[in-house]
């Protein structure tokens, strides 16, 4: 590697280890998510058993263990705590920039490589994800592994990463890598390929590595560990809506452009250009990341429960075709950037305007909200000044990269933590030892959204506050002393079902 080379490397490890480790211990673990996996890896911790995840002391058949697993040595190297939760995520997505950066090198050069991890690191759902102490990035680091080694024909190590990819979350880790493959091959009448991919003792390979953990918890818990993992947590999240209010047809639509930014207005253009501008060796390769966006684009939208972090995977196909495109604009184009600046400017003035007036909605939120919308307008019209002025397309993509680290820092740095109160118990935790210490016997309940938080920080379940007419006439017969943690929107809404001022202790968040 020349000294060239070397620099692009640190520049590209740089700006994604900021852009995703900056901020990680400093905010409390946001509900209702965040807590959930935190806390049953310190569960495993606490009962010593790595086979069997639990939370609230309880079995938890949600998500295999690969995850857990890597939360679990962060907390027993570094302690218990926010760092530590967060960092086995962070890793995995700096892991996913770097390996986008080899590919994109391998495939084609290191401009392309060099953009495309840029692109991928600094992009919205990339650093909010990477930043989240949730399964998310591991999936998207296996997976992505998968289908590049894939794409460079080294299979043992694809089968390896589906096998560790299915240890994170389940059958989709072989599964979505495998139908993107097998479509890409029939698109491109290149089924006999297979012939040279050692399936057999591949899917052997992968289930040595993966099945034995599958089996030990069939030994263990019996029938229920499948009905409830296979035919709960995945096969009925695909066929029916875990939450129906997201249940749109297009609910990804915003969530791929937003969270492209600060890269959204080179989206189109790079998915027209990549078919229509590549030739040869260039097609085919670009084809294969064609088909995998598309793919994963289309199932999470078929599919029933609709989250923002389940297109996670399709960010880094999107990434090496922008990549691609830059490379080829500054190559061919002559200076000539019209379709960029346009699409670019266009994006970052709405963006710009959309901080502005949505920052006025929370008050905790307006000086933030106009300091992100004037950075986004002023980086905006430096984009389309260096495209249209200067003709200077290495500029531009360098205020790009700019745009999404200030985003980053603006949103981690001054957003998030004027609000984070409102989306955990961490403090409830804190009040409700402190004034229940020292008294006898007690009730305690917990409001379902916050529970996790509240379990991590207080290491005490609490019972979940369910809102029922029965549930709150056995309340009032409960003569003991009764403490509530629960939302004040919680209380608002669900108040008419008992008199919560007759109750000893309440935590309002």
């Amino acid at each position: 590697m020349n000294d060239s080379s070397r620099h692009v490397l640190l520049v590209v490890l740089l700006v994604a280890a900021v852009n995703i480790l900056f901020g990680i211990g400093s905010l409390p673990l946001l509900d209702p998510d965040e807590p959930v996996y935190a806390e049953t890896a310190r569960e495993m911790i606490v009962f010593g058993d790595y086979l069997s995840p639990r939370i609230y002391h309880e079995f938890w058949y949600d998500k295999p263990p690969m995850y857990y697993w890597l939360v679990a040595g962060s907390f027993q190297i570094f302690g218990v705590s926010e760092f530590a939760a967060r960092l086995p995520a962070s890793l995995m997505a700096i892991g996913t920039a770097m390996m986008t950066y080899f590919s994109g090198l391998t495939l084609f050069n290191e401009r392309v490589g060099f953009w495309a991890a840029l692109v991928l690191s600094t992009c919205i759902n990339m650093f909010y994800l990477g930043k989240a102490c949730v399964t998310d990035t591991t999936l998207l680091f296996f997976m992505s592994a998968a289908l590049l080694c894939f794409l460079h024909r080294k299979y043992w190590m694809m089968y390896v990463a589906m096998a560790l990819a299915t240890l994170t979350k389940g059958p989709i880790g072989f599964c979505m890598p495998g139908a993107i493959i097998l479509l890409y091959l029939l698109v491109t009448g290149e089924l006999r390929r297979i012939l040279h991919m050692h399936v057999l003792p591949g899917v052997v390979l992968m289930l040595a590595i993966c099945a034995p953990w599958y089996y030990a918890m069939y030994q263990v818990h019996g029938q229920e560990f499948y009905d409830t993992f296979i035919g709960l947590h995945n096969v009925g999240r695909f066929s029916s809506a875990e939450h129906p209010e997201s249940n749109r047809w297009f609910y990804y639509v915003p969530v791929l452009l937003l969270g492209l930014f600060p890269w959204t207005g080179l989206f189109f253009q790079s998915i027209k250009d990549t078919i229509s501008r590549s030739m040869g060796s260039d097609l085919a390769k670009l084809g294969f990341f064609q088909v995998w966006w598309v793919f994963v684009f289309l199932f999470f939208s078929v599919a029933q429960t609709k989250l923002v972090s389940y297109i996670l995977p399709l960010y880094p196909a999107v990434a090496v075709m922008i990549g691609w495109n830059i490379d080829r604009m500054q190559r061919e184009n002559r200076g000539r950037y019209w379709g960029w600046a346009l699409g670019s400017g266009i994006f970052f003035a709405l963006l710009g305007v959309g901080w502005c007036v949505g920052g006025q909605y929370m008050p905790q939120l307006e000086f933030g909200g106009y300091m992100l919308g004037g950075v986004t307008l002023l980086l905006g019209i430096g984009i389309v000044v260096s495209l249209m002025g200067y003709r200077d397309a290495q500029l531009a993509g360098m205020l790009h990269v700019a745009a999404g680290v200030l985003t980053m820092g603006i949103v981690f740095g001054f957003l998030l933590p004027t609000v984070a109160g409102m989306f955990n118990a961490k403090e409830a935790a804190l009040q409700f030892h402190a004034v229940a210490e020292h008294r006898g016997s007690y009730a305690l309940y917990v409001d379902k959204m916050v529970r996790p938080s509240f379990m991590f920080y207080g290491q005490e379940p609490g019972e979940e506050l369910v809102l029922k007419q029965h549930c709150a006439d056995a309340l009032h017969a409960d003569y003991r002393s009764k403490y509530f943690v629960m939302r004040s929107s919680f209380k608002d809404k669900w108040g008419q079902y008992f008199d919560v001022t007759g109750f000893r202790e309440l935590f309002m968040r």
